[in-house]
């Protein structure tokens, strides 16, 4: 078995992968229909097959799984969990995906810090030139944060994403390597 690979550090977070001792708390968020519901699609895996996704997950690179639980560097528990997917099958792009599921980590920075460590591995350990996300068009946080990391909104899909007994757009966000790399370099 290979040795597990170092956390990733940002300011307030650390990026670890998750472990079969998660399984019950992401569970636990995802079970929570207030808390995925009212911006996604609400589905769950069972345990079993949520920790089987967990295992399968770095050999998949479709895989909707986390990727990373996300922790205080402070420390406590998981509050979080940030994921990537090979969003197209011929398209070179990576798309990005985010949850605090913890209330007592919500407001704080984490979220904004684990995506933008995320971000940063995918373009220095990929090929990948754009990384993207999309968000429901009504989930402001979502897309303050991906604003934030200087992620510019690429426009909407129409009635792409089913909840809530509805359809809803979602705006559709990215960012280059070039504009990455020029916005990590900048000064502040």
């Amino acid at each position: 078995m290979a040795p597990e690979p170092p956390p990733l550090l940002g300011r307030l977070v650390r990026l670890r992968p998750p472990t079969k001792q998660d399984v019950p708390r992401l569970s636990g968020w995802y079970l929570d229909p207030e808390l995925v519901s009212p911006f996604d699609r609400y589905a769950m895996d069972r345990p079993d097959d949520l920790a089987h996704s967990l295992l399968t997950a770095p050999q998949d690179p479709t895989s909707l799984a986390p990727r990373f639980m996300i922790e205080p560097i402070a420390g406590g528990p998981a509050v979080g969990a940030v994921g990537h997917f090979s969003a197209h099958p011929i398209l070179t792009l990576m798309d990005v995906w985010y949850v605090i599921g913890a209330p007592e980590g919500r407001g704080k920075g984490y979220g904004s810090d684990a995506v933008g460590v995320l971000i940063g591995h995918l373009f220095a350990t990929t090929v990948v030139e754009r990384v993207g996300a999309v968000c429901d068009v009504a989930n402001v946080g979502s897309y303050k944060l991906l604003e934030h990391l200087g992620l510019r909104r690429e426009g909407t899909y129409r009635s792409a994403l089913y909840h809530h007994a509805g359809w809803h757009d979602v705006a559709v966000y990215g960012i280059t390597r070039s504009e990455w790399t020029a916005r990590s370099a900048a000064p502040g």
